[in-house]
């Protein structure tokens, strides 16, 4: 392997986090995160940051290899042909190799008003911002949430659990990744908290407005604060950059996540996609496909063939507020099965996963023992 071989992360969230620790290993590879904060954000806890239940951040120095130098700023250009990094700050930073792992954010929702009055809720700074929109409501206003994906099933719990008036459109169905068994027992815990849920034809979001939400079967909801969360969009950095996309604006990879335009850029996560591999953005997907594209990096350093890339699904992990939750069970291709854990296990299960998932990037960062990490954040109640 060459000597001092520079490899640049862009995006300091799972998927990014998992290979820079990765890379790190390597004494002849020199590691640079650079991400546009200084926390890493638990994406999969920004519901519990809407609910006021968890901050949603963790210190990069409990999850990131201490080989990792980690650059605040944000990447506005990418020069493949020059293998430089243009920076927001104005400065640059040059490459041998680059990981891009930018991560998803909330999609463009091209429904009148919802970008004015809507609050997305897919980025720390949204659900931030969504947070005191809601404090400032009395107890009893009504709160619509867009969206009955994991995002919004959740957020439609957590808000309702704390006291709020809640309803869940959905635009569809209800879960629908779900086994239609672990559909009905999420629709009960919705009801048990008073969650209204509208599902089915005519339940499409046409406009929001400061006070309201209107469906396609011409239905009006007062609506104080319309929490949008229908669907996931990338950020246009690879295209705006002339590497080639999707259709989604995902950097499009062989099979082992090298582009297709440029050997010495390996993409990972949700910005990633792959040739005929479909994987799911999620934060499953997100922990396997950072060490695949640092092993796919060290292979190439090493001069050797990168190995396909092998996602293995276990199904899906939902909140449903604090005492109660739902694991759904799936075969490795995320087919789902119609097996699921719900209740307060579920919600127990559901948080071993959250504080598992952190546990993993400190194993991969500095080999610690699982134990260890538990002690590093506030133990939570899961009843």
């Amino acid at each position: 392997m060459a000597e001092n071989t520079e490899v640049v992360v862009v995006g300091g969230g799972y998927a990014g986090v998992m290979a820079a620790n990765r890379l790190a290993r390597h004494d002849e590879v020199t590691v640079t995160l650079v991400n546009p904060r200084r926390t890493f954000v638990e994406r999969i806890r920004l519901h519990q940051l809407a609910g006021g239940t968890d901050d949603a951040v963790v210190e990069y120095r409990r999850v990131l290899a201490e080989r990792v130098r980690l650059e605040v700023d944000t990447v506005t250009g990418i020069d493949a042909a020059g293998r430089r990094l243009a920076l927001a700050s104005g400065g640059t930073v040059g490459y041998d190799y680059l990981v891009y792992a930018v991560g998803s954010g909330s999609a463009d929702p091209r429904v009148p008003g919802a970008a004015e009055f809507a609050f997305p809720i897919a980025t720390l700074e949204e659900a931030e911002r969504l947070r005191p929109a809601l404090d400032t409501l009395p107890a009893r206003a009504p709160v619509t949430v867009v969206g009955a994906g994991p995002t919004g099933i959740e957020t439609a719990a957590e808000l309702a659990e704390a006291g709020r008036t809640v309803t869940l459109v959905c635009g569809g169905v209800l879960g629908p990744y779900l086994h239609p068994r672990g559909r009905r027992a999420v629709a009960r815990r919705l009801a048990r908290l008073g969650v209204t849920v509208l599902a089915g034809p005519g339940t499409e979001v046409t406009a929001v407005t400061p006070e309201a939400v209107r469906l396609g079967d011409g239905r009006e909801l007062p609506s104080r604060v319309t929490v949008w969360s229908a669907g996931f969009g990338v950020p246009d950095l690879a295209a705006r950059s002339g590497l080639s996309t999707d259709a989604l604006g995902r950097l499009r990879t062989d099979t082992t996540l090298t582009s297709v335009d440029d050997p010495r850029i390996v993409a990972a996560g949700d910005a990633a996609a792959p040739a005929g591999l479909d994987f799911r953005m999620s934060c499953q997907a997100a922990v396997q496909l950072g060490p695949a594209a640092a092993d796919t990096v060290l292979s190439r350093i090493a001069g050797s063939l990168p190995a396909t890339v092998d996602v293995l699904f276990t199904g899906q992990c939902l909140s449903l507020g604090r005492r109660s939750g739902i694991i759904q069970t799936a075969r490795r291709d995320d087919t789902v099965r119609g097996l699921h854990l719900a209740g307060r296990p579920g919600a127990a299960l559901k948080e071993l996963v959250c504080r598992s998932t952190l546990w993993r990037l400190a194993y991969e960062a500095r080999g610690l023992e699982r134990g260890e990490m538990g002690e590093q954040r506030r133990a939570e109640p899961v009843s």
